[in-house]
């Protein structure tokens, strides 16, 4: 059987392409767990400083492989299909290396989701983005309901969640929803050219940053606040800092090292 996730490696950068084009690189319960296998691995590959996590073919991802969920006959495999999707977007989300999503074509229900669980977005302009599950008699299940409703205005994820109907690149690009439009081909390039000057980060700076964003949304302004400050303690005591104040001075690029 061929392998439904490709791992490239480019400089400091692992690039994650979803490869079922066949089927429009649905997802199903062999992709969730071999890319839950590939995060913990990069997690310790200290030649990856940030991914980027692509689809093969016509789109990134048409959503959940419904060939499989129509195989089921009991609740219990839809809820542990769903917590697998589940468990790919939380490690993405909270991976210590920055993810980048390269979107084209279309990125629907559990691609979506996986996109949202990046840390950043790029997609060419024509991408068609949505949680069509509604359109199923469904919702979302991991973690499209919550994730939306934190990135773009509530009302307009309320519109999309309970209509099931997509917006396309610009319109995200103006909501907030991605962060850079490519053109026609480009989202790729785009998108790896984006982790590049992530990959360019500290290490540690970086996987305290993501920390940072995600904890500190969930607590009031003075506890975030005083999270951060002693985060920023801690950082000040790295060799990664000392060679930045270094690099500064001498006008050149940090050579970090993660330490």
């Amino acid at each position: 059987m061929p392998d439904v996730l490709r791992i490239e490696l480019r400089d400091r950068i692992a690039v994650l392409t979803l490869d079922r084009p066949g089927v429009l690189n649905a997802i199903g319960t062999a992709t969730a767990d071999r890319l839950a296998e590939a995060l913990d691995e990069l997690r310790e590959d200290d030649r990856v400083r940030a991914l980027v996590l692509a689809g093969a073919g016509r789109c990134f991802s048409a959503g959940a492989d419904l060939a499989e969920i129509e195989s089921f006959t009991a609740a219990y495999q839809f809820r542990e299909f769903v917590g697998r999707l589940t468990t790919v977007c939380r490690s993405l989300q909270h991976h210590p290396k920055p993810s980048v999503a390269a979107l084209h074509g279309f990125a629907f229900g559990g691609g979506l989701e996986l996109a949202l669980a990046c840390d950043l977005r790029v997609a060419e302009r024509g991408t068609r983005l949505g949680l069509p599950e509604m359109k199923l008699g469904v919702l979302p299940g991991a973690g499209g309901t919550q994730r939306l409703p934190r990135l773009i205005p509530v009302a307009v994820a309320r519109q999309m969640i309970l209509t099931g109907d997509p917006v396309d690149a610009d319109r995200a690009y103006a909501l907030g929803l991605v962060n850079e439009l490519a053109e026609g081909g480009n989202a790729l390039a785009a998108a790896e050219a984006l982790a590049a000057r992530l990959a360019a980060g500290a290490p540690l700076a970086l996987a305290a940053g993501k920390r940072l964003i995600d904890e500190g949304l969930g607590m009031d302004l003075d506890a975030a606040v005083a999270y951060e400050r002693e985060t920023v303690s801690v950082l000040f005591t790295s060799e990664d800092r000392e060679e930045g104040l270094k690099a500064f001075r001498d006008r050149r690029p940090g050579d970090f090292r993660g330490a």
